[in-house]
């Protein structure tokens, strides 16, 4: 069977069964930003967030590349899932006591990423890798190091570790590495699809155990009203088919760059936006009617204008056409965060109409 695509194949039952894991790590996330939401746990959200999805990249570009579509392929592509299911267990208390099991396993990942990478029968494909492979390790040991020594040490070696993933393609570059559009734009759509499903399923069992009255109705569905909105704010006009097509029209090598800026930094914010979000409903549930606190209110309406700066850098990077209004609607949705301390249900009801405003405008 081959080792590589072809422009027909989408993504396989196994690549979302993968996706399921890595969405974990997302609700762990959100928990730690709901259960203190601080600017000390919104840094190692931040930390976390960036070394896991690096690597999840890593695993899009890997079954963009190479198709899992043999036994032994599919056992090692399992096994990469098993590390990432460790890892995400490991993320509450990443910088209390579980920040070696989380370097462990993230040294797995990078290990046997690289590993089925290599099964790819364009050698050019391979000796990317191979150079990129070097500064995954790098920052795997720096994620190890950090995990074992904690405090501190942990913070700088864990911003180290992100920071030399972010440097190693601007120094190594990206000659070799091939992106298919139909399968890579598929790919990450339904992973931002799920985490945003996954966030209205984190709402829901924050729900659990609470007295079904008419404003947890009221803010529920005005939770489930923002979230449509972010689906419809990505897929309700066909970004994600009109990204596979600007794709598609670039050469391989300029392709290979919009993809990492646009599916990687710009993806990476839209994700945070999504945790932030998810985080602050959590919190609304309790008390509709009630202030949230001021450091609640600033990770939903920071969480909504993240989401659409990162929308609109994505749509500026693959020339999607204007953002001006996202940029300005982001800008809106800081100014709710004093809402916020007078109401929940009020700010969340706010935010739903400011995005109905960039929906309608389309821009």
């Amino acid at each position: 069977m081959e080792a590589t695509r072809t422009g027909s194949q989408r993504v396989s039952t196994l690549e979302l069964f993968f996706d399921l894991v890595f969405v974990l790590t997302i609700t762990q996330l959100t928990g730690v930003l709901y259960e203190a939401p601080t600017w000390r746990s919104l840094l190692e959200v931040v930390l976390m967030l960036a070394l896991i999805f690096w690597m999840y990249g890593g695993y899009v570009w890997l079954t963009n590349a190479v198709a899992a579509n043999t036994t032994r392929r599919r056992e090692v592509l399992l096994a990469g899932m098993g590390a990432y299911f460790v890892l995400s267990l490991s993320v509450p208390g990443a910088f209390v006591s579980s920040g070696l099991a989380f370097g462990l396993a993230y040294a797995v990942i990078v290990v046997v990423h690289v590993g089925l990478f290599t099964r790819a029968t364009s050698q050019d494909v391979v000796a990317g890798i191979l150079r990129i492979f070097r500064g995954n390790m790098a920052s795997a040991a720096l994620v190890l190091a950090g995990g074992a020594l904690g405090g501190t040490a942990q913070y700088v070696l864990w911003a180290a570790a992100v920071a030399v993933q972010w440097l190693t393609p601007v120094v190594q570059g990206l000659q070799g590495f091939e992106v298919e559009p139909g399968h890579f734009v598929e790919r990450h759509g339904l992973v931002l699809l799920i985490a945003i499903g996954e966030s209205v399923v984190a709402v829901g069992i924050g729900a659990s155990g609470l007295a079904i009255d008419g404003g947890l109705v009221l803010v529920a569905l005005l939770g489930l009203a923002l979230s449509a909105c972010l689906w419809w704010l990505y897929f309700g006009h066909g970004d994600d088919e009109r990204a596979e097509r600007a794709l598609s029209a670039m050469a391989p090598l300029p392709r290979a760059r919009a993809a990492l800026v646009a599916f990687f930094f710009c993806y990476l914010a839209m994700l945070l936006g999504v945790v932030a979000i998810a985080a602050a409903e959590h919190s609304a549930l309790e008390d509709p009617f009630g202030e949230l606190t001021w450091a609640k209110a600033a990770l939903l309406g920071g969480g909504v204008a993240v989401v659409l700066a990162g929308d609109a850098a994505f749509r500026r990077t693959l020339g999607l056409g204007s953002s001006v209004t996202r940029a300005a609607v982001a800008l809106l949705a800081l100014a709710t965060i004093p809402l916020g301390a007078v109401s929940a249900a009020l700010q969340i009801g706010v935010l739903v109409a400011l995005l109905s405003v960039a929906l309608v405008a389309r821009r």
